[in-house]
């Protein structure tokens, strides 16, 4: 018996109903022919924290950095029941067949799923799967391979894993203890991924604080020509003409030069080049472009479309796979068609009655499909009235977009013109409009496409016509700061954050990494996972909303500047992918990417542990007179609320709560410390030994207070314990 493991339920549908099998499961799997066919919920296992591994770690403290853990799986906790189902299908398997998706992420998810039931000695296949479709499955098994082959793939995505965990547990505690000492009353987190996206922030909120407005002067001349025409036109800066990066004139007094120069002249057209265009409609959706839509029309988070999309996928049966990263679809998918927009007719009327269904826009290429392809509505058409507001608002942007792809394109004519005039040239554009083509389907997409229409009668002009300049005048400007992101800008910018990279060589590598994506152009994150690292930066206030602008904090802008350049740089991304794709080609083991990862934290641990950490926290708390170095927090204990050193628990020094603040008059005592030798016979922790009211008499109480409230009394320095 052959078990395939998807890596999602409906692909296990779509396998099963490929092969002639049922579209429902009986228990965990669909029975087919002798064969069984089961999935995952993504990933069933996670890698285990370190304080599973070691109880030192269960307390933050410097002492105990660079943590160092195994690399083991724990079930995660919601899917233990189907865990258990699926390795006992495994394990009465002949074979097994990986169905994960056809990417690193979707190889490894299943292969550990083997390799924690000890089962990866059985003979193991592979297929791969992008397209649902029943004749694209059937043509993926028959190319089953050894699974063996992506051996290597599989180590490259757990090496990310493990680096990524071993990298961001170990510097936000490290940082987050020593600022805490400073006083500050928070974490301060650390991704490889999370903090340049924090960069990103700071560098356009300083480039945009930064800059200096500076003048310029655009130059315009209004000319009548010989066939009763005008033509509004721009000067073309020459050769030694005064002016900046960007070709704009910036001497007031030479623009005026030109302007008497050219008044009243007569002017010849030098050149006319007139192009027909065609503005194709948008490819469909895949999750980043939905989520930047989303963005700039209602203000919505990432994580608020992800969330939405979830839902129409999986409540309401509405959309395809909702986590894509692909523009594309499969060619197959075409003779979809006219099923789909027939069933779109009463949601959409009109604008699904006109769709024709033979047209084939550019988006179906199956060369193009990764391992998802683009999203677009299902045959299950929802009733618009029954969804939510924001549910539908996301819906009718996946439908209308894929009913674009059934309208021709808008079509208008360019035409450029040059002049000359007392020596000075002169250039023209304009625009006539011939065809809106998918443009009728959005207000907003029509108004614009005829507001771009321009001089639409330029065309006419033939070149050696002449004219004369009717009016000329200098349009003084001023250069503009760089924008400061909005949700949207910043969703485009992490796909192309190479852009920003001055070093050649990380520049190829970020480039080079997203070579065979489409709306990637050296980019950090996946869409599944921006929304995440966006949504910690401002959980930890790192980053902040300003009306439709996201902005730096105070806080945010502080530790950025505190860390080293390879934290709050892209850099680490391409490094890590380059040596990625050297375990996935068999040239590395996966553990050295670790090593090296390892040795880089511990090298950055010595150095802030030696050094400090440069940071500016704002705060009015009190200094502990015991140490010197940590501030005395806020903490509730059985006894009620008392002051705390932030250096615990290299200082253990409390003090009483007097009217809200620190009582130093008193005198500092130690946090008492549960023994390791005498343990809770209720709960197995530590008991505390603890002085009673009468002096030199002592009791013992459990360290889990008040979850545990066992007490004992002391005798001879240890706890009476009943036999």
């Amino acid at each position: 018996m052959r078990l395939f493991i998807a890596e999602k339920k409906d692909v296990a549908a779509a396998i099963s109903l490929a092969l002639g099998g049922p579209d429902r499961p009986s228990g965990a799997a669909f029975h087919v022919n002798g064969d069984r066919i089961t999935w995952l919920w993504g990933h069933v296992l996670r890698l285990t924290d370190p304080e599973e591994h070691n109880e030192q770690y269960k307390s933050w403290s410097l002492s105990t950095l660079p943590m160092d853990w195994p690399i083991s799986y724990a079930p995660e906790k919601r899917h233990v029941d189907h865990l258990k189902r699926v390795i006992e299908l495994a394990d009465d398997a002949d074979e097994l067949v990986n169905a994960g998706d056809p990417d690193p992420e979707g190889q490894r998810l299943v292969d550990e799923v083997i390799e924690y039931a000890g089962l990866d000695e059985k003979p193991v296949k592979r297929i791969l799967i992008n397209d649902n479709n029943g004749p694209a499955i059937l043509k993926a098994i028959e190319n089953i391979e050894d699974n063996k082959k992506y051996h290597g793939l599989s180590m490259s995505a757990l090496a990310r894993a493990v680096c990524d965990q071993r990298y961001g547990y170990n510097l936000t505690r490290c940082y987050s203890i020593l600022a805490q000492r400073k006083g500050y009353d928070g974490v301060l987190s650390v991704g490889r991924v999370q903090t340049p996206i924090l960069g990103l922030v700071v560098a356009r909120d300083r480039a945009h604080e930064a800059h200096e407005k500076q003048g310029y002067h655009t130059i315009k001349a209004l000319f009548d020509m010989q066939n009763g025409m005008s033509v509004s036109a721009e000067y073309i800066p020459a050769e030694g003409d005064p002016v900046d990066d960007k070709n704009r004139i910036i001497d007031a007094v030479f623009a005026r030069k030109i302007v008497n120069d050219v008044q009243d002249k007569p002017a010849t057209v030098l050149n006319v080049e007139t192009t027909e265009r065609k503005n194709h409609p948008p490819l469909p959706y895949n999750l980043l472009a939905l989520q930047a839509d989303a963005a700039g029309l209602w203000n919505f988070k990432p994580r608020k479309v992800l969330e939405i999309t979830q839902r129409l996928r999986d409540q309401h049966k509405a959309i395809t796979y909702n986590r894509s990263d692909c523009r594309y679809l499969n060619s197959d998918r075409h003779a979809e068609a006219p099923e789909l927009l027939q069933a779109l007719k009463p949601a959409f009327g009109n604008m699904a009655e006109y769709a024709t269904p033979t047209l084939k826009s550019k988006a179906f290429n199956s060369k193009k499909v990764t391992a998802h392809h683009a999203i677009i509505p299902t045959m299950n058409v929802p009733d618009l009235d029954k969804l939510g507001q924001d549910e539908r608002r996301i819906y009718e942007l996946i439908a209308r977009l894929y009913i674009a792809q059934f309208y021709p394109p808008a079509e208008f004519m360019v035409t450029k013109l040059e002049l000359e005039t007392a020596g000075n040239k002169f250039k023209a554009e304009g625009r006539l409009n011939s065809s809106p083509g998918w443009r009728v389907l959005n207000d907003q997409d029509l108004k614009e496409f005829e507001n771009a229409e321009k001089q639409p009668e330029l065309h006419k002009i033939q070149q050696s016509d002449s004219g004369t300049v009717e009016t000329a005048e200098s349009v003084k400007g001023f250069t503009k700061p760089p924008a400061r992101y909005s949700m949207k800008t910043l969703l485009k910018d992490l796909t192309a954050v190479s852009k920003y990279v001055t070093d050649p060589e990380i520049k190829k590598l970020l480039l080079d990494k997203d070579s065979d994506k489409q709306d990637e152009s050296g980019g950090i994150g996946t869409p599944a996972t921006r929304d995440l690292h966006i949504d910690t930066l401002f959980r930890h206030s790192f980053l902040a909303e300003k009306g439709k602008h996201i902005i730096s904090t105070d806080i945010g802008r502080s530790f950025h500047d505190a860390l080293p350049d390879f934290a709050v740089k892209p850099d680490m991304t391409a490094l890590w992918h380059e040596k990625q794709k050297k375990i996935e080609a068999g040239e590395m083991d996966y553990q050295e990417l670790i090593a090296e990862v390892d040795r880089s934290v511990a090298g950055e641990i010595e150095r802030v542990k030696k050094n400090g950490l440069n940071i500016e926290i704002k705060t009015n708390d009190v200094q502990c007179p015991k140490c010197k170095q940590g501030i005395l927090n806020p903490r509730k204990g059985p006894k009620g609320k008392f002051r705390g050193c932030s250096a615990y628990p290299e200082c253990k020094a409390t003090f009483p709560n007097k009217s809200g603040k620190p009582d130093l008059k008193a005198k500092p005592t130690e946090k008492l410390k549960a023994s390791q030798e005498h343990k809770c016979p209720d709960c197995g922790k530590g008991l505390i030994r603890r002085p009673a009211k009468r002096k030199g008499v002592y009791w013992w109480s459990c360290s889990g207070f008040p979850e545990c409230r066992f007490r004992a009394y002391d005798e001879k320095g240890k706890p009476k314990l009943e036999d």
